[in-house]
């Protein structure tokens, strides 16, 4: 008998018909991929790409194609891809990425070394080997990510990088799965938040080597390399509801100090964005809606505060061990000198 997999590849796709066939063929060349189940799923793409989804996947060994039916976003659709997974961890995929062929075989391997529950790869640019990202070190005083700067071993994380999330499947059953409330945005940062309180650790994983293109959809001008600073109304609205959202819902005391500082930084912002923009659309799409929503789904907080109190292991006082004083925005200020101000698109949510 075939023995199941070790793990099981997730794929989410939307409107993904770009990246989809360079994607699957790194996964055809892995070292293990006798050892990998390939999950792609679909949030009924509008540009075809659910069609040569399917049609890639036809022929995948150990693979399977998995129409949603509906844009679920980003954390139901990969909750519906994972389900009927068979691999004992889990590895959330974004499909603008791929894989350098190693790559699965060394993150297991330090997984079961260093005994992590969840783990990413080194992220480099989708065209070349520059440095990209290993998911966050910690928060700032807002409550805000921010950047692992590069290192070569191994280390603990604070939030994996979220385009390649490897998780064991076991752990993401216990801590409640990604939080469809948020749809998309901020949903790493809140999954290991509750790895964290649960008492489990994260590490990043430099010697497995993955490239990804970033902000596929909403940043697409350039193709394979980003050419622009590119953001839209939508966008600002979940990035900014959802980083309140993840501390309304994970902080136990001490840190629920961080939301009034958040608060006064998005105002800041939104006000700003209104003068250069000259719209005042968007403080009402970016910041009042935000904050709107949070209120619509205070009864959704209360509920997740009790459920997270049933796991937790840490409190507020030991979480301070991720506070930094890197501010996140220094990212936002690296781009605005490299592209100049931010081209914002007004959509509709």
């Amino acid at each position: 008998m075939t023995p199941p997999p070790r793990i099981t590849v997730v794929i989410l796709n939307y409107n993904g018909a770009r990246w989809l066939d360079r994607c699957l063929a790194s996964l055809r060349a892995q070292t293990i991929r006798d050892r990998v189940e390939v999950i792609l799923a679909d949030n009924q793409s509008t540009d075809g790409s659910d069609r040569l989804a399917e049609e890639l996947m036809r022929d995948f060994p150990n693979g399977r194609f998995v129409q949603n039916g509906a844009n679920y976003g980003f954390c139901e659709g990969n909750n519906r891809g994972a389900r009927g997974a068979r691999g004992d961890f889990l590895f959330f995929l974004n499909n603008d990425t791929w894989l350098e062929p190693d790559c699965l075989e060394r993150l297991l391997a330090e997984v079961d070394r260093t005994g992590a529950a969840v783990a990413t790869p080194g992220v480099r640019n989708y065209d070349s080997d520059v440095f990209q990202s290993y998911g966050a070190a910690g928060f700032d005083i807002f409550g805000l990510v921010t950047a692992r700067l590069p290192h070569e071993d191994t280390r603990p994380v604070f939030m994996p990088e979220g385009c390649s999330y490897l998780i064991r499947r076991a752990v993401f059953d216990q801590v409640g799965a990604f939080d469809k409330e948020l749809f998309m945005f901020a949903d790493e940062l809140d999954l290991s938040w509750r790895i964290w309180l649960a008492g489990y650790t994260a590490v990043a994983v430099p010697a497995a080597r993955l490239h990804h293109r970033g902000a596929a959809n909403v940043n697409p001008k350039g193709e394979a390399a980003v050419v622009e600073f590119r953001t839209s109304d939508t966008k600002r609205f979940y990035a900014n509801r959802n980083a309140l959202l993840v501390l309304l819902k994970n902080a136990q005391n001490v840190l629920l100090l961080l939301v009034p500082l958040q608060l006064l930084l998005l105002t800041a912002e939104a006000l700003a964005g209104a003068v250069l923009l000259r719209r005042w659309s968007f403080v009402r799409a970016t910041f009042f809606a935000a904050v709107a929503d949070c209120w619509r789904l205070r009864g959704h907080i209360r509920a997740e505060r009790r459920r997270i109190r049933t796991f937790r292991r840490h409190g507020d006082w030991w979480m301070l061990r991720f506070l930094t004083w890197r501010l996140n925005r220094l990212e936002e200020v690296r781009r605005l000198l490299q592209f100049g101000l931010p081209k914002v698109d007004a959509k509709p949510r």
